[in-house]
């Protein structure tokens, strides 16, 4: 199954020079690099990245992850994958724009 993580340009950056990131700031304060379903992840968007640009969608296999990777509710309880350690590039199956049209985030057809 895969899941997915939105990064802002700086953030992607950072990760491809070191090869590995603990995440964004909002996942340094919670203690855990967010990710979303494939269901999940256009609210995502919408509620965390509103109006932003340049952003990049990466798809990670969750199986991957190990026991660092917990199902856990968050938003109206739905479980969403957190992972508590560090995220790897060579995670990453593949990353893609995640380009604002018309004020919303068009995702990659099918996510697959």
């Amino acid at each position: 199954m895969l899941i997915y993580k939105i990064f802002r340009p700086d953030e992607w950056a950072a990760f491809q020079a070191d090869g590995q990131t603990l995440g964004a700031p909002v996942d340094l304060a919670d203690g855990f690099v967010h990710f979303s379903t494939r269901e999940q992840a256009a609210e995502t968007a919408a509620k965390h990245f509103a109006g932003a640009r340049a952003l990049v969608l990466l798809a990670l296999e969750a199986e991957g992850m190990g026991e660092a990777l917990k199902w856990e509710p968050s938003r109206n309880g739905a479980l969403f994958p957190h992972l508590y350690r560090a995220l790897r590039l060579d995670e990453v199956i593949w990353a893609k724009p995640l380009p604002l049209v018309d004020g919303a985030h068009r995702f990659p057809e099918g996510m697959t």
